[in-house]
This record gives structure tokens, C-alpha cells and sequence, in this order.
């Protein structure tokens, strides 16, 4: 059953094809044509304006009123503790920094990572 092909073009297939188009441009057509209709009709109806009740609006308010805050854990400071805190350092010589009760901590553990990154640049790692 296999038909093999000739020298020259092959007009049947070559109509089967363009009818086949034909019929899909057609149905194409007429569905374009029924939803051009739809949406006319939907159109023409009126549209209810959607109103949002105020009233659900309340009702969170409401419940919100309700709900228990959460604990906050912070360490109460008066106003002038926290405002000596906020304040940026002027100089840069250290006299005006802020004292910082873990400096030292600070400055040993500056000094571990400066001697990690020495001995990697021995290494030509970094």
C-alpha cells in the first residue's frame, strides 16, 4: 500500500491539501463570527457595579482590635542612654568612639583572623 512518487508534481495531494486549508480558514472564519456575536450580547447586558461592603472592612478592624500583641523583649533604656548611643563618632583618633565593653574580645579575635589571612597569602591561596 505505499504509493511511491513520480517525476513530476503530484496534483492530488497538492488538492487534498488546499481543501483541507480551505475548510480550516472557513471554520476559522465562522468561529470568529459566533464569539464576534458572544461578545456583542455580553456587552449589551448591563454590569452590576461591584460594590465593596464596608462592612467585612469592619470586621477586621474588629478582629484585629482582638487579637493579644505579641511580647516585645527589649531592654527598656531611658531616652538619654539611648540617644548617647546613637550618637556617630566624631574623630577618628578614638577620643569621642563609644566605649564597647567586648572591645577586647573584639581586637583578639581582629588579630586571629589577620594571622589566618597571613598565612594563607604564604600559602598563595588569596
Amino acid at each position: 500500500n505505499v504509493k511511491l512518487g513520480g517525476l513530476g508534481p503530484d496534483y492530488e495531494a497538492i488538492k487534498e491539501k488546499k481543501e483541507k486549508l480551505k475548510r480550516q480558514k472557513e471554520y476559522a472564519k465562522q468561529i470568529h463570527e459566533h464569539n464576534m456575536k458572544n461578545i456583542a450580547s455580553v456587552q449589551r447586558l448591563p454590569t452590576k457595579p461591584q460594590v465593596v461592603s464596608p462592612v467585612s472592612r469592619q470586621k477586621a478592624l474588629e478582629y484585629a482590635k482582638k487579637i493579644p500583641r505579641p511580647k516585645t523583649f527589649t531592654s527598656r533604656q531611658s531616652d538619654e542612654e539611648t540617644k548617647e548611643e546613637r550618637v556617630l563618632p566624631q574623630n577618628l583618633n578614638g577620643d569621642s568612639l563609644p566605649q564597647i565593653a567586648s572591645l577586647e574580645t573584639l581586637q583578639n579575635r581582629h588579630e586571629k583572623e589577620k594571622q589566618v589571612v597571613a598565612a594563607f597569602r604564604t600559602l598563595h591561596i588569596l
